[in-house]
């Protein structure tokens, strides 16, 4: 038996009998949960039924790619790590570009920049602010879950604020599922892009209940980038959805339902 005197020592003592990264993710100790916590705290989105297997592949491929693109002896500061992280929003405008990656993409930033202003989370929050949304933007918040609640919001400011304080003072976390028929895109003529996703809310170890969010983005000529034009976020408390609703959140719109909405704004 090793008996060790500080938190430090059992670190080093569980290293050094470690041969690599993916063996130490592997052990049973480090739970599935953990390592999904971790991903997410990191930005990584993974769907919420992903098997340890996969999430131990997908960290140590983060784990990876941050290696070969951090050139030796370079130490950063956490505001250029900071500002890389946001810039990472940037999605050049192809006119060929698909809309299942760029709803996947901005869906990865943008649910992992809302959970990290989760006091509960490891890593420290990330920036955000009005400037993701223009000036003029609008939030819709449907709730049902003790009753019906509805809310509208409009400006950036406020916009912004009301979505924060989901994370930041309600302590939530929102877990999109971006494969199947969780997640739909859609375009318009006029430069208007639908991103709809589907996903779970949780708090801590709690599932609360599935959300459902659609965003309107339209491209900033200055740099670019895509900012939110509204947001229509509708949340189902536990008690209006079933097990299968949890296990795979799937949108309740269809083409039909976001070409409304679409042409609407």
């Amino acid at each position: 038996m090793i008996l060790v005197e500080s938190v430090k020592e059992a670190m080093d003592s569980v290293l050094s009998f470690t041969k690599s990264a993916e063996e130490l993710l592997r052990r049973k100790k480090v739970y599935r949960e953990l390592i999904f916590k971790y991903l997410a705290n990191e930005g990584v989105i993974m769907p919420s039924t992903s098997e340890k297997h996969a999430l131990i592949k997908k960290t140590l491929e983060l784990w990876s790619s941050r290696q070969t693109t951090k050139p030796q002896g370079q130490t950063g500061n956490n505001q250029d790590e900071k500002r890389t992280e946001t810039d990472s929003t940037e999605v050049k405008t192809d006119p060929d570009f698909d809309l299942q990656i760029l709803g996947q993409q901005f869906c990865q930033w943008f649910f992992g920049l809302l959970n990290s202003q989760n006091p509960a989370q490891s890593q420290g929050p990330q920036d955000w602010g009005p400037e993701h949304f223009w000036p003029d933007a609008k939030l819709n918040l449907l709730a049902r879950v003790s009753g019906e609640q509805m809310e509208e919001f409009v400006g950036a400011d406020v916009v912004s604020s009301r979505l924060v304080a989901l994370t930041r003072e309600e302590r939530l976390l929102f877990q999109p599922n971006l494969e199947g028929h969780g997640l739909k895109g859609l375009s318009s003529p006029h430069g208007l892009v639908l991103v709809a996703v589907a996903g779970t809310i949780h708090r801590d170890s709690s599932c609360l209940g599935i959300f459902e969010q659609i965003f309107g983005l339209i491209k900033s000529p200055v740099n670019n980038t895509w900012k939110i034009k509204f947001a229509n976020l509708k949340i189902r408390g536990q008690d209006a959805i079933t097990d299968k609703d949890v296990s795979a959140p799937a949108l309740t719109y269809n083409s039909s339902d976001l070409q409304l909405i679409c042409s609407g704004n």
